[in-house]
C-alpha cells in the first residue's frame, strides 16, 4: 500500500522520576530539577553505584481496577498507567473499530525485576509460593497485551526488548504502521521498572554506570569531560500516535508530526559502541531520508546523551559525520542528567521533549554539563534557550550495538 497517511503525536502519558503527566514532566525539566538522589528502593550498600532516578509516588491503584493489579507487575502497570494517560490527554475514544488500532511498546528488560522477586521467594519457600502472575510477566510483550486488553484492543500488539533504543523503534514502528495504513492510530512508547539488586547490580558490575554516590544530583552528565557512567532510572511514555487528518477532524491536540524513521546495528560489540559512531549516523541518515530532510534543515537534535565515556563521543562523532561543519551551530539536548536512564524508556521520553521544546520553542539544556568533553564536538546546551526549530532529531542508542533515530516537525 501506497505511503499516503501523515502521522501525529496527540497525547502524551508520561510517567517519570520528574512527575507524572506530560505537563508536570515538562514544567520540572524546564526548572532545572533533578530527579536523581540516593537509591532507597533495596540495600545496596556494598555496590559501586548507589545512586538512581526512583519514581517513590506512583500509585498503580490510581489506574487499574484490583483485579488487575492482582495479574500485573510493576512493569504492565506503568504501562497500562502511562497508556491511560496518553489517551485522556488526547481525548482519545477507542470505539467500536478497535482492530484497527495497534500496540506497539518498547522495554530493555520487560518484567525481570519482577522475575527476580520471585526467585527468591521460590528459593525461601519453594515453588507453591511462586505467584501464578510470574508466568505472565516476564515476557516482553506483557505491557503491550495488558494495554490491549485494558482498551480492549484487538489491532496489531507488537513488542520489541531492544536495549535502550527500545522505545523509539515502538514509536518508529507505529508511525510506519499508521503512515502505511496497516492502523489508523496506535498506542505507543517504551517501559522500563529494573530497579531490583541482581538487575541493577548487574549493570554496575558491567562498570557502565556512574559511582558519583556523594553527589548523586550531579552524577549523570552527558558530555562532560568528568562524566562516568549512567544513572538507571525508571518509568513510561506511551503517546496516541494517528493520522493527521482523523486529529485535524475531531479536533485533537497535536504536539508534532513522525516524518521519519531509521534504525541500523553497528555489528561490533555487545557493550561497546562502534567508536567512528558510522552506523549510527547510519540510522540518522535513514531517517531523514525517510522524512526527506535534509541535514541543512535540522534546526536541533535531541541527543542520547547516555553520560557514558565511549557512548557520548561515539554518538557526538556520529552528529558529525551527518552535519559536518554545520554541527556546532546546530543547538543539542541531552537531559539525562535531571531524569536519569530509564533504557527503553527514555527514547520515548526524549520523543516528549523534543515535541514540546518545538511547541514551546525552546531547547532544554544539560543541567551537570560543566566542561565539555573536547572529543565530543556538539553544542550542547548548557541551560534552556529559545529556539524556534521547526524539525528536530532524536536519536536512542542500545547494548547490542542498536540505533535508532526520529525526525519531528513541528505542529505549527
Amino acid at each position: 500500500m501506497a505511503d499516503t497517511h501523515r502521522v501525529v503525536i496527540s497525547g502524551m502519558g508520561l510517567i517519570t522520576p520528574l512527575g507524572t503527566g506530560a505537563r508536570t514532566f515538562w514544567d520540572n525539566l524546564l526548572s532545572g530539577k533533578v530527579a536523581v538522589g540516593p537509591l532507597t528502593r533495596f540495600e545496596c550498600e556494598e555496590f559501586p553505584s548507589r545512586v538512581a532516578a526512583q519514581i517513590d509516588d506512583f500509585e498503580p491503584s490510581d489506574y487499574l481496577a484490583k483485579r488487575r493489579l492482582q495479574w500485573t507487575d510493576r512493569f504492565s502497570q506503568l504501562a497500562v498507567a502511562s497508556a491511560k494517560l496518553a489517551v485522556e490527554d488526547a481525548k482519545f475514544s477507542v470505539d467500536g473499530n478497535s482492530a484497527d488500532i495497534g500496540v506497539y511498546t518498547g522495554s530493555a528488560l520487560g518484567g525481570l525485576a519482577f522475575a527476580e522477586e520471585q526467585i527468591d521467594i521460590f528459593r525461601r519457600e519453594g515453588l507453591r509460593a511462586v505467584r501464578p502472575l510470574l508466568t505472565l510477566s516476564v515476557f516482553g510483550g506483557a505491557a503491550a497485551s495488558n494495554v490491549a486488553i485494558e482498551f480492549g484492543i484487538t489491532g496489531p500488539t507488537m513488542a520489541n526488548a531492544d536495549s535502550c533504543a527500545a522505545g523509539a523503534i515502538a514509536i518508529g514502528e507505529a508511525y510506519r504502521a499508521i503512515k502505511r495504513g496497516d492502523v489508523r492510530a496506535a498506542l505507543a512508547g517504551g517501559i522500563e521498572a529494573p530497579l531490583a539488586p541482581l538487575t541493577f547490580g548487574a549493570f554496575t558490575v558491567a562498570r557502565a554506570m556512574s559511582t558519583r554516590n556523594d553527589d548523586p544530583a550531579t552524577a549523570s552528565r552527558p558530555f562532560d569531560a568528568a562524566r562516568d557512567g549512567f544513572v538507571m532510572a525508571e518509568g513510561a511514555g506511551m503517546f496516541v500516535l494517528e493520522r493527521y487528518d482523523d486529529a485535524i477532524r475531531r479536533g485533537a491536540p497535536i504536539y508534532g508530526e513522525i516524518t521519519g524513521y531509521g534504525t541500523s546495528n553497528d555489528a561490533f560489540h555487545m557493550s561497546a559502541p562502534l567508536a567512528d559512531g558510522s552506523q549510527t549516523a547510519g540510522a540518522l541518515r535513514r531517517a531523514l531520508d525517510e522524512a526527506r530532510v535534509l541535514p541543512s534543515e535540522v534546526e536541533a537534535i535531541n541527543a542520547h546523551g547516555s553520560s557514558t565515556r565511549l557512548g557520548d563521543r561515539a554518538e557526538a562523532i556520529a552528529f558529525e559525520r551527518v552535519f559536518g561543519e554545520r554541527l556546532p551551530k546546530i543547538p543539542v539536548s541531552a537531559t539525562k542528567g535531571q531524569h536519569g536512564h530509564a533504557l527503553g524508556a527514555t527514547g520515548a521520553w526524549e520523543v516528549a521533549i523534543a515535541a514540546m521544546g518545538m511547541r514551546d520553542r525552546v531547547v532544554p539544556g544539560a543541567v551537570n554539563l560543566e566542561k565539555r568533553d573536547e572529543e565530543c564536538p556538539i553544542s550542547c546546551v548548557r541551560e534552556t534557550i529559545a529556539a524556534s526549530a521547526r524539525v528536530v532529531l532524536s536519536n536512542s542508542s542500545g547494548f547490542g550495538g542498536i540505533n535508532a533515530a526520529l525526525v519531528l516537525r513541528s505542529a505549527q
